[in-house]
């Protein structure tokens, strides 16, 4: 009994120690978004400031359209993860519970997208969205425009579906037991009635857990959105921040922005965090 208790004590340590080097970077963010230029820049470090500097936070917005980029990310964000789940989940679906011919081999071909770094498809992926024919003044070939370059649609289309998340539902939906398949058969319920009757009702946990997931990849993303955009209209609040620290060199303001940006997504999570957690652990990885 004291082993497991000095075990238990110890694996508290641990953790405590490991919650206090991730929140730490979160909580000096906060702190320097509240100080002086002074303050920040000063030779002896301290940890609060003399008095807190709440006009950062207008101030770090006063001079760019960050109310258009705040409204792109949302859309994107909210857009991309919308379709993500519906197509994500009907192809977990497909390869959990139907049965047709080269099922196994197109699943396989999935899980490659999951070992693939992203970096590795960025270009591919770029010339393919310039190169769709009849978009963006491009002919029936492909070619003359800019495709769905600088385009809402450039930036979600190639996020609508992910290798990992087909895999998660997947996992999922192999828990059900056959016997409910059965029973809905005999009382007349096609492929497409006991998809959207039976299994997303019973799969909200998961579908949750992975709406948290590819939101958060979304409104996080900084790459694509620097890759695809070009104008300022189309600006992503991450490309804002990162344009925001080439215009200015006040830590405290870029501290203040980025702190506004991160807020979104740490309310969402405090708020759903017991639906993230048993949608994950309920995804069952059964083979």
């Amino acid at each position: 009994m004291q082993k497991k208790s000095a075990s238990t004590y110890i694996l508290f340590i641990i953790l405590l120690l490991a919650s206090i080097v991730v929140v730490m970077p979160f909580v000096l963010m906060i702190t320097a978004s509240l100080k002086t230029s002074a303050e920040i820049n000063a030779s002896v470090f301290k940890f609060f400031p003399a008095k807190m500097q709440f006009s950062n936070y207008p101030k770090a917005f006063a001079n760019s359209p960050w109310g258009r980029w705040f409204a792109n990310t949302i859309f994107v964000t909210v857009l991309a993860t919308v379709v993500s789940l519906v197509t994500n989940s009907m192809a977990g679906f497909s390869f959990a519970r139907l049965q047709f011919k080269g099922r196994d081999l197109l699943f396989y071909s999935v899980l490659l997208g999951i070992m693939v770094p992203p970096q590795l498809t960025i270009l591919p992926t770029f010339l393919i969205m310039r190169g769709i024919p009849l978009t963006g003044g491009n002919n029936l070939w492909g070619q003359g425009g800019t495709g769905l370059i600088d385009s809402y649609l450039g930036l979600t289309l190639p996020i609508f579906a992910g290798a990992f998340g087909i895999f998660l539902c997947r996992q999922y939906f192999l828990n059900f037991p056959d016997s409910l398949d059965d029973a809905a058969e005999i009382d007349g319920a096609g492929v497409w009635k006991r998809f959207w009757a039976i299994y997303v009702p019973n799969s909200k946990p998961l579908l949750l857990s992975l709406g948290i997931l590819k939101g958060t990849y979304t409104w996080n993303d900084y790459i694509w959105p620097l890759v695809v955009v070009y104008s300022e209209k189309m600006m992503t609040v991450q490309l804002g921040l990162s344009r925001f620290r080439d215009v200015i060199i006040n830590w405290e303001l870029l501290m203040a922005a980025t702190a506004t940006v991160m807020l979104p997504l740490v309310i969402l999570f405090i708020l759903s965090q017991r639906y993230f957690v048993s949608g994950l652990v309920t995804s069952g990885m059964k083979g």
